[in-house]
């Protein structure tokens, strides 16, 4: 699917909540980007020239993103965001599997991403600091709403940190995607059947 098909799906900046006119510039900076890294990669990919795909002014573009680690974060939270919530009617233990699954398959279409989001993320602008810890509450509310109200602190946790692996090794390419997805399947059972015990 091409990233331009999200177009106007976009809806809030790190900031501030956004008019629908800078909803779709936004989006449209998204999608560029999207298709920026698939041509060029990390380190090829610039603020400008994700703006001129999207024919957007670069100051305008730098409005929205103070660098590219900004927007490759952005990127990484809006698939994150838009990724499916698992069937609540499964037991607690298959929902955190799927919740892992889901945040990993988000990323299956688009390797570049992980890879770049992998770098992005380690930036130290204050926006990426800011995404940075909308992501990890993401991560931990859906796997804190999988485990259910009984849930054990550490095994939270620990899934935290799972997640967190899993994430690397995409952004690397250590692993095939089905491996990893498979991989963290078995690395959650084991926390949660430890945890449990």
């Amino acid at each position: 699917m091409s990233a331009a098909t999200n177009v106007g799906s976009f809806q809030e900046s790190p900031r501030r909540r956004l008019s629908k006119r800078q909803a779709d510039t936004v989006a449209r900076l998204v999608a560029a980007a999207t298709d920026e890294l698939r041509d060029k990669g990390y380190t090829e990919l610039t603020v400008r020239s994700v703006a001129a795909r999207a024919g957007v002014a670069p100051a305008t573009a730098y409005t929205y993103f103070a660098s590219k680690d900004h927007l490759v974060t952005e990127l990484l939270w809006d698939r994150l965001h838009r990724s499916a919530a698992p069937d609540s009617a499964l037991a607690p233990a298959q929902q955190v599997i799927e919740v892992l699954r889901t945040m990993v398959l988000a990323l299956v279409d688009e390797p570049e991403l992980a890879a770049a989001a992998t770098k992005a993320m380690l930036g130290e602008d204050p926006d990426v600091a800011h995404l940075r810890q909308r992501i990890g509450s993401e991560v931990h509310g859906r796997l804190a709403a999988a485990l259910g109200r009984r849930r054990d602190a550490r095994v939270l946790t620990a899934l935290e940190f799972a997640w967190a692996g899993a994430l690397m090794h995409a952004g690397t390419g250590a692993a095939s995607y089905k491996r990893i997805v498979d991989q963290l399947a078995t690395t959650a059972t084991l926390i949660i059947v430890g945890g449990a015990a």
